[in-house]
C-alpha cells in the first residue's frame, strides 16, 4: 500500500470522526488477557483467554485455546485454536467460528442507514495448518443479522499471511446508537451442511445461513488442526491502514468495560479487596468499586469462598464460608460474605484469606 493511499484513508478517518481512533477492534493485537493465557476441553460457546475474542464451537470437537506467544513481526500475541477431539463429518447445523463484535453506539461515524454510508476495510493476519478458501462474515444485529459474507484465501499451510477485506457502506441497514451488538464479526473455521451450498455476498442482504460459509476450511476434521489471528483492524475506507499499535495499559483500560478480572498481586498475603460493614454475627456485605465503568449491569462470579476471608472484631481473618452477589450496578458490586466470630455493626474488610489470591469476575460482554 503506498504512502499516500494510508494518508488519505487516515485523512477520512479523522473527517469522519471515528471514535475509536483508527482501529474500531479492541484489543487486535491480542497483548490482553485477563481470564488466563490457556485453557483446554473447550467445548461451547464462551470468552476464553484473548480479552474480546469469542471462540464459538457448537457440536463441532474440543479445543484448546490459548493467547499464543506467536504472530508475525511487530506481533507478541495470537489467538489460537488447536482441535484435540476431531468430528471429520459435522451434523447439518454444526458450527465453528471466532467472533468479535462492536457496539452500535460505537459505529455511528459510518453513518449506515443513510446516503453517506462509509466503505470499511477489515485487516488480519492468519496462520493455520489449513489452506485454502474461508469465509468471513459480518452481520449487522439490529437489522435481522442482514449479512456481508466475502471470501478470503489461505495461500501456505502453517504460515502467517495478512489478508485485507473491503465491505462497502450499507445505505438501507441503520445501526442503533445503543450500547448493544452493532456489528457481529465472524471469522468461519467449519460447519455443516445447514450453513455452506449458496453464494458468498460481497454487499450486505438478508441473511440466509447457506451463505455463511460457502467456503468451508474445514478446521477440527483433524486433531492437531489450529487457526489464529492477531493483527485485527476494521478502519473507515476502502484500504488497510498500517495497525495502529497502542499502550498495554490503555488496551487493559478499553477491555475492562466488557470484562474485569479483580484479583490480588502475586507475592501478597491478606490483601484488601474492599471495606464492608457486618450485618449479622456470621455476615457482612462488602461493596467493591470497579476501575472502568461497564458497558451495561455486568453479573459477577467468584473463585472458591475460602479464598476469601472477613477480617473480624479481633483483627483476625477468618475463612469465609459462602460469597454471593447482593447488588450489583454498572460502577461496583456489593458482596454478601459469610464467616463465623464477626460483631454486627462493625466495620471490616473483604481479603484474600493469607496468601490465596481469589477473584472475582465482572462480566458485561456483548
Amino acid at each position: 500500500m503506498s504512502k499516500a493511499r494510508q494518508l488519505a484513508d487516515l485523512g477520512n478517518q479523522v473527517d469522519d470522526g471515528a471514535i475509536t481512533g483508527t482501529n474500531m477492534v479492541v484489543n487486535g493485537a491480542c497483548t490482553v488477557s485477563q481470564r488466563g493465557t490457556s485453557v483446554t476441553g473447550v467445548t461451547g460457546s464462551s470468552y476464553r483467554t484473548v480479552d474480546r475474542f469469542l471462540f464459538a464451537p457448537s457440536n463441532l470437537g474440543t479445543w484448546t485455546v490459548d493467547q499464543a506467544t506467536d504472530g508475525p513481526d511487530g506481533f507478541i500475541n495470537s489467538f489460537k485454536v488447536t482441535c484435540t477431539t476431531a468430528n471429520a463429518s459435522p451434523s447439518t447445523n454444526a458450527n465453528l467460528s471466532i467472533l468479535y463484535r462492536i457496539e452500535g453506539q460505537d459505529l455511528q461515524s459510518l453513518a449506515y442507514g443513510t446516503s453517506s454510508a462509509k466503505t470499511i476495510t477489515m485487516s488480519f493476519w492468519v496462520k493455520s495448518n489449513k489452506s485454502g478458501n474461508a469465509s468471513f462474515e459480518i452481520q449487522q444485529d439490529d437489522n435481522n443479522d442482514k449479512q456481508v459474507t466475502p471470501q478470503y484465501t489461505i495461500n501456505s499451510a502453517n504460515t502467517w499471511e495478512y489478508k485485507t477485506i473491503v465491505i462497502e457502506g450499507d445505505t438501507s441497514g441503520v445501526i442503533n446508537n445503543d450500547a448493544g451488538i452493532g456489528l457481529d464479526i465472524r471469522w468461519w473455521l467449519n460447519s455443516g451442511s445447514a450453513f455452506i451450498g449458496g453464494a458468498h455476498q460481497t454487499s450486505y442482504v438478508a441473511e440466509v445461513n447457506t451463505d455463511r460459509n460457502v467456503s468451508n476450511l474445514g478446521v477440527g476434521g483433524t486433531v492437531g488442526d489450529y487457526f489464529q489471528i492477531t493483527g485485527v483492524c476494521l478502519n473507515v475506507g476502502d484500504s488497510a491502514i498500517d495497525f495502529p499499535h497502542e499502550s498495554y495499559g490503555d488496551t487493559l483500560a478499553k477491555c475492562k468495560r466488557y470484562f474485569e478480572r479483580i484479583g490480588i498481586p502475586a507475592g501478597s498475603s491478606y490483601q484488601s479487596f474492599g471495606v464492608g460493614h457486618v450485618h449479622t454475627n456470621v455476615t457482612a456485605v462488602s461493596v467493591i468499586p470497579y476501575e472502568v465503568e461497564k458497558r451495561a449491569n455486568p453479573t459477577a462470579s467468584y473463585d472458591t469462598a475460602s479464598n476469601f476471608a472477613l477480617l473480624n472484631a479481633a483483627g483476625g481473618a477468618v475463612a469465609c464460608t459462602g460469597r454471593s452477589t447482593s447488588r450489583i450496578s454498572t460502577h461496583a458490586v456489593s458482596i454478601t460474605a459469610n464467616a463465623s466470630g464477626l460483631v454486627v455493626g462493625n466495620a471490616t474488610f473483604l481479603l484474600a484469606n493469607n496468601t490465596a489470591k481469589p477473584f472475582i469476575d465482572i462480566e458485561a460482554e456483548l
